[in-house]
């Protein structure tokens, strides 16, 4: 993991203008409407801005929804774990796994049409729909080869490393050279479309494990014997001791904790063991891994859920400094009983708060975008209490107080102040950094060397989409 201090910045590409795509949701056409860049790498901190703008990465490629003009908005929402109680239907979902582990009972009843408990297609559709776009028709901009080739051979001319006189940005473009020229995006771009479930990779053998991991699960094993009661036994995610939730007395009077009802004991002879092992997955977030932050560190996670020796489901998780952010889901059909997709969202939200006890500024839970013209789509917003975020204003509001005002019109402006203005937006776009010929420059600079008229809107519109503090901190890749 990357130290704090020594962290390189955000590298980007900007896609000028507004691209439209066939909507996964009402299936339109070419309804969908975003603005998008292509991720070569990128700080936790940038990341965590740019959701809090209405950003969302799919895989290495970060889009914004047009919102007042695509088909279906896409909203920001995000829940309050340390407020978070769980609902009846929660309920019903955690107690259900409990009486499968313990019993093995499978309740009766359709699980497919559950309200609650969206499928891997519902919740990916939108972003597949813009990436078999982007696979068709996008023209994604991509490293000039003879600019790699004019770089290396300039340095092989040298036979050396750079004289102590040589800049730093010229030392630290080498570095970010590195980056842009490690393969992505191609040219033309083919982002993998996400496995469906049961198929592709055998999701019935474990994966491949270092050695230090092993070490790791031998030593929480060790711990786990030395608890007597046994209570945890199969529920802690992989090197978590088995007193991170110890059981609680229940009051007859108050209600049980979300912890309560994930971490009940089991019996001895219980049907099923259900583990949980947690690794860092490939993504374009640099993991970090600050001396105040989670012991786990900021970046992109797997979470793999395995039953009895089988993997039955992996969330991808990004963690940030103020959130966990849900990415995806993927689960084994024939586990869809289950209700995985609630399980999962109700277990990260307990390790959300499980990190906030470490990192105190590690509070939310990012549900990813909220869409109340899509049926199958608003049961996010019954993970209470959650707020949405205002499309013009980037202020977060609760969203019972959206939600009259989204009865009426599909785009809102949730901020009831007229007079409030987006505070994060560009007010100095000349501060913007840009690296350009294997040089990092403020946008003053640069727009001196530039000839194309359009250049400066591309440029511009990037700016006020990515507002004032990541675009003077992220390096905005020109060719």
């Amino acid at each position: 993991m990357a130290s704090w201090a020594a962290l390189s910045p955000s590298i980007v590409e900007y896609f000028e203008g507004e691209d439209s795509y066939r909507c996964g949701y009402c299936k339109n056409e070419s309804g969908s409407r975003s603005n998008g860049m292509w991720a070569h790498s990128m700080t936790v901190q940038d990341y965590q801005d740019l959701i809090d703008r209405g950003w969302r990465r799919s895989g290495k490629y970060v889009y914004k929804p047009v919102m007042n003009q695509t088909c279906c908005p896409q909203y920001t929402i995000r829940c309050r774990p340390l407020q978070f109680q769980p609902s009846k239907s929660h309920k019903k979902v955690l107690k259900k796994m409990l009486k499968f582990l313990a019993k093995g009972e499978i309740s009766k009843g359709n699980y497919e049409d559950d309200p609650m408990e969206p499928t891997m297609e519902d919740t990916v559709a939108g972003d597949f729909g813009l990436i078999n776009k982007l696979d068709i028709q996008c023209d994604l901009k991509t490293l000039s080869g003879d600019l790699t080739e004019s770089f290396d051979s300039e340095e092989k001319k040298k036979g050396k490393s750079p004289k102590k006189g040589e800049s730093n940005e010229f030392i630290q473009s080498q570095d970010i050279e590195e980056k842009l020229g490690s393969g992505e995006p191609s040219h033309p771009v083919k982002m993998p479309m996400a496995p469906k479930p049961g198929k592709g990779a055998d999701l019935s053998k474990p994966p491949c494990r270092k050695a230090k991991e092993i070490r790791k699960e031998r030593k929480r094993l060790k711990l786990m014997q030395q608890n007597p009661a046994g209570e945890l036994e199969g529920f802690q995610a992989q090197g978590e001791p088995p007193s991170l939730f110890p059981p609680k007395a229940n009051k007859s009077n108050q209600p049980k904790s979300l912890e309560d009802l994930i971490f009940e004991s089991l019996p001895e002879n219980a049907s099923h063991k259900l583990e949980f092992t947690r690794f860092l997955c490939s993504s374009p977030l640099e993991a970090e891994n600050p001396p105040n932050g989670p012991d786990c560190g900021y970046g992109s996670f797997h979470q793999q859920y395995w039953l009895d020796g089988r993997i039955i489901a992996v969330g991808v998780i990004d963690i940030l400094p103020y959130c966990v952010s849900s990415v995806y889901l993927y689960y084994d059909p024939d586990y869809s009983f289950l209700s995985l997709g609630v399980y999962s969202a109700l277990r990260e939200i307990a390790f959300t708060r499980q990190l906030h006890q470490k990192t105190s500024q590690l509070s939310y839970y990012y549900m990813g975008f909220y869409i109340h013209s899509c049926p199958k789509m608003k049961y996010k917003g019954q993970y209470r209490p959650s707020d949405l975020l205002c499309p013009e204003t980037y202020v977060w509001v609760p969203i019972e107080q959206c939600l009259p005002s989204l009865e009426n019109s599909k785009y809102c402006r949730f901020n009831q102040d007229p007079e409030a203005v987006d505070e994060g937006r560009s007010k100095d776009p000349d501060r913007l950094q840009v690296f350009h010929k294997k040089a990092i420059m403020p946008y003053g600079v640069y727009k001196k060397q530039q000839k194309d008229p359009g250049e400066e809107a591309t440029v511009l519109q990037y700016a006020r989409l990515v507002g004032q503090t990541c675009s003077e901190r992220m390096l905005l890749f020109r060719n």
